[in-house]
Protein backbone atom coordinates (compact mmCIF):
# COMPACT_ATOMS: atom_id res chain seq x y z
CA UNK A 1 0.00 0.00 0.00
CA UNK A 2 0.87 3.74 -0.49
CA UNK A 3 2.26 5.03 2.68
CA UNK A 4 0.12 7.83 2.90
CA UNK A 5 -3.04 5.70 2.17
CA UNK A 6 -1.56 3.59 5.54
CA UNK A 7 -1.15 6.89 7.86
CA UNK A 8 -4.56 8.38 5.76
CA UNK A 9 -6.39 5.61 6.82
CA UNK A 10 -5.12 3.94 10.16
CA UNK A 11 -7.93 3.97 12.59
CA UNK A 12 -8.56 2.28 16.48
CA UNK A 13 -9.59 -1.21 15.74
CA UNK A 14 -11.05 -2.58 18.97
CA UNK A 15 -13.59 -4.70 17.32
CA UNK A 16 -11.36 -7.73 16.01
CA UNK A 17 -11.96 -11.17 14.77
CA UNK A 18 -10.74 -14.46 17.12
CA UNK A 19 -8.91 -15.59 13.78
CA UNK A 20 -5.14 -17.10 14.22
CA UNK A 21 -2.44 -14.35 12.65
CA UNK A 22 0.56 -16.09 10.85
CA UNK A 23 3.73 -15.99 11.94
CA UNK A 24 4.79 -14.85 8.54
CA UNK A 25 2.76 -11.49 9.32
CA UNK A 26 3.80 -11.07 12.99
CA UNK A 27 7.62 -11.43 12.27
CA UNK A 28 6.96 -8.87 9.86
CA UNK A 29 5.53 -6.38 11.77
CA UNK A 30 8.08 -7.17 14.80
CA UNK A 31 10.89 -6.24 12.59
CA UNK A 32 9.55 -3.23 10.92
CA UNK A 33 9.07 -2.08 15.00
CA UNK A 34 12.08 -2.30 15.46
CA UNK A 35 13.32 -0.01 12.84
CA UNK A 36 11.98 2.85 14.38
CA UNK A 37 14.32 5.50 15.55
CA UNK A 38 16.09 5.15 18.97
CA UNK A 39 17.94 7.66 20.86
CA UNK A 40 21.44 6.83 20.55
CA UNK A 41 20.51 3.90 19.04
CA UNK A 42 20.22 2.25 22.02
CA UNK A 43 17.51 -0.07 20.76
CA UNK A 44 15.48 -0.02 24.78
CA UNK A 45 12.34 -2.16 23.40
CA UNK A 46 11.62 -5.25 24.02
CA UNK A 47 8.07 -6.68 22.63
CA UNK A 48 6.85 -9.71 24.09
CA UNK A 49 3.71 -11.45 22.11
CA UNK A 50 1.29 -13.03 24.18
CA UNK A 51 -0.99 -15.78 22.02
CA UNK A 52 -1.11 -17.93 25.06
CA UNK A 53 -4.77 -18.39 25.60
CA UNK A 54 -5.03 -18.49 29.91
CA UNK A 55 -2.41 -15.82 30.09
CA UNK A 56 -4.57 -13.54 27.75
CA UNK A 57 -7.35 -14.32 29.81
CA UNK A 58 -5.38 -13.31 33.26
CA UNK A 59 -4.63 -10.10 31.55
CA UNK A 60 -8.42 -9.72 30.11
CA UNK A 61 -9.65 -9.96 33.71
CA UNK A 62 -7.28 -7.46 34.90
CA UNK A 63 -8.17 -5.04 31.76
CA UNK A 64 -11.44 -5.14 31.93
CA UNK A 65 -11.16 -4.17 36.15
CA UNK A 66 -9.14 -1.25 34.89
CA UNK A 67 -11.74 -0.11 32.52
CA UNK A 68 -14.68 -0.27 35.10
CA UNK A 69 -12.38 1.91 37.68
CA UNK A 70 -11.37 4.57 35.25
CA UNK A 71 -14.22 4.39 32.95
CA UNK A 72 -17.62 3.12 34.14
CA UNK A 73 -18.33 6.26 36.77
CA UNK A 74 -18.50 8.01 33.12
CA UNK A 75 -20.81 5.58 31.38
CA UNK A 76 -24.10 7.06 30.95
CA UNK A 77 -22.45 10.57 30.29
CA UNK A 78 -20.48 8.86 27.43
CA UNK A 79 -23.45 7.07 26.18
CA UNK A 80 -25.46 10.18 26.19
CA UNK A 81 -23.21 11.75 23.87
CA UNK A 82 -23.35 11.15 20.34
CA UNK A 83 -20.03 12.12 19.68
CA UNK A 84 -18.12 10.10 21.60
CA UNK A 85 -20.71 7.67 22.37
CA UNK A 86 -19.49 5.51 19.35
CA UNK A 87 -16.08 5.00 20.52
CA UNK A 88 -16.77 4.43 24.19
CA UNK A 89 -18.54 1.32 23.36
CA UNK A 90 -15.84 -0.07 20.91
CA UNK A 91 -13.50 0.65 23.85
CA UNK A 92 -16.38 -1.28 25.96
CA UNK A 93 -16.24 -3.70 23.38
CA UNK A 94 -12.82 -4.50 23.78
CA UNK A 95 -12.03 -4.23 27.64
CA UNK A 96 -15.18 -7.11 27.57
CA UNK A 97 -13.33 -9.11 24.80
CA UNK A 98 -9.36 -8.86 25.16
CA UNK A 99 -8.95 -12.48 25.69
CA UNK A 100 -11.12 -12.96 22.10
CA UNK A 101 -7.87 -11.29 20.34
CA UNK A 102 -5.61 -13.42 18.92
CA UNK A 103 -2.69 -11.80 19.73
CA UNK A 104 -1.64 -9.22 22.28
CA UNK A 105 1.76 -7.67 22.10
CA UNK A 106 3.51 -6.10 24.99
CA UNK A 107 5.52 -3.11 23.73
CA UNK A 108 8.24 -2.87 27.32
CA UNK A 109 11.25 -0.71 27.80
CA UNK A 110 14.38 -1.68 29.66
CA UNK A 111 14.96 1.23 32.16
CA UNK A 112 18.02 0.04 33.99
CA UNK A 113 16.47 0.06 37.54
CA UNK A 114 16.16 3.48 36.89
CA UNK A 115 13.07 6.17 37.63
CA UNK A 116 10.90 6.23 34.48
CA UNK A 117 11.69 9.75 33.09
CA UNK A 118 8.18 11.91 30.90
CA UNK A 119 10.75 11.76 27.99
CA UNK A 120 10.41 7.90 28.05
CA UNK A 121 8.02 7.25 25.66
CA UNK A 122 10.15 8.85 22.69
CA UNK A 123 12.28 5.49 23.41
CA UNK A 124 9.53 3.20 22.22
CA UNK A 125 6.57 5.26 20.76
CA UNK A 126 7.98 5.19 17.28
CA UNK A 127 8.24 1.51 17.51
CA UNK A 128 4.90 1.12 18.48
CA UNK A 129 3.13 3.07 15.86
CA UNK A 130 5.73 1.69 13.31
CA UNK A 131 4.30 -1.95 14.50
CA UNK A 132 0.60 -0.72 14.17
CA UNK A 133 1.35 0.84 10.47
CA UNK A 134 2.93 -1.94 9.42
CA UNK A 135 -0.65 -4.13 10.52
CA UNK A 136 -2.30 -1.01 8.66
CA UNK A 137 -0.77 -2.36 5.50
CA UNK A 138 -1.37 -6.33 5.94
CA UNK A 139 -5.11 -5.09 6.58
CA UNK A 140 -4.65 -6.14 10.71
CA UNK A 141 -6.45 -3.83 12.96
CA UNK A 142 -4.68 -2.29 16.43
CA UNK A 143 -5.10 -0.12 18.65
CA UNK A 144 -2.82 1.56 21.52
CA UNK A 145 -3.92 0.65 24.82
CA UNK A 146 -2.33 1.37 28.17
CA UNK A 147 -4.98 0.19 31.37
CA UNK A 148 -3.08 -2.84 32.28
CA UNK A 149 -0.82 -0.13 33.70
CA UNK A 150 -3.00 -0.47 36.92
CA UNK A 151 -2.07 -3.88 37.15
CA UNK A 152 1.32 -3.27 36.11
CA UNK A 153 3.04 -5.67 39.11
CA UNK A 154 0.32 -8.55 38.24
CA UNK A 155 1.30 -8.47 34.73
CA UNK A 156 4.98 -8.36 35.42
CA UNK A 157 4.77 -11.49 37.39
CA UNK A 158 2.47 -13.45 35.19
CA UNK A 159 5.08 -12.82 32.18
CA UNK A 160 8.08 -12.88 33.97
CA UNK A 161 9.47 -9.52 33.09
CA UNK A 162 11.92 -8.35 34.64
CA UNK A 163 12.09 -5.64 37.62
CA UNK A 164 14.16 -3.11 35.47
CA UNK A 165 11.67 -3.54 32.44
CA UNK A 166 8.55 -1.21 32.10
CA UNK A 167 5.56 -2.20 30.00
CA UNK A 168 4.74 0.80 28.30
CA UNK A 169 2.11 -0.17 25.99
CA UNK A 170 -0.39 -2.80 25.26
CA UNK A 171 -1.35 -3.41 21.89
CA UNK A 172 -4.46 -5.97 20.64
CA UNK A 173 -3.65 -7.27 16.79
CA UNK A 174 -6.25 -8.95 14.91
CA UNK A 175 -8.61 -9.05 11.63
CA UNK A 176 -10.98 -6.09 12.19
CA UNK A 177 -14.55 -6.60 11.90
CA UNK A 178 -15.00 -3.29 10.81
CA UNK A 179 -13.54 -0.91 8.02
CA UNK A 180 -10.89 0.97 7.95
CA UNK A 181 -10.96 4.72 6.75
CA UNK A 182 -10.14 8.49 7.24
CA UNK A 183 -10.26 8.89 10.94
CA UNK A 184 -12.77 11.92 12.23
CA UNK A 185 -10.23 14.75 12.78
CA UNK A 186 -10.26 18.74 13.20
CA UNK A 187 -8.77 20.38 9.99
CA UNK A 188 -4.97 20.52 10.65
CA UNK A 189 -5.10 24.31 10.06
CA UNK A 190 -7.22 24.64 13.15
CA UNK A 191 -4.10 22.97 14.98
CA UNK A 192 -1.39 23.76 13.69
CA UNK A 193 0.81 27.32 14.31
CA UNK A 194 3.63 29.07 12.46
CA UNK A 195 6.25 30.21 14.66
CA UNK A 196 4.18 31.02 17.18
CA UNK A 197 1.65 30.09 19.03
CA UNK A 198 -2.28 31.08 17.46
CA UNK A 199 -0.68 32.42 14.61
CA UNK A 200 -2.33 30.46 12.17
CA UNK A 201 -2.16 30.15 7.62
CA UNK A 202 -4.42 29.11 5.57
CA UNK A 203 -3.94 26.37 2.97
CA UNK A 204 -2.70 27.89 -0.19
Amino acid sequence: MDFFEVAGTQRAMRRLKADAISDADLWTLLETAIKAPSGGNLQPWNFLVIRDAEKKRKIGEWYLEAWEKSYGPAREAMLADPGRARTFNSADHLARHLAEVPVLVLATLRTGGQRLEATAGASIYPAVQNLMLAARALGLGTTLTTLHKLHERDVKELLGIPDDVETMALIPIGVPKGRFGPPARMPVEKVVFWDAWSQTRERE
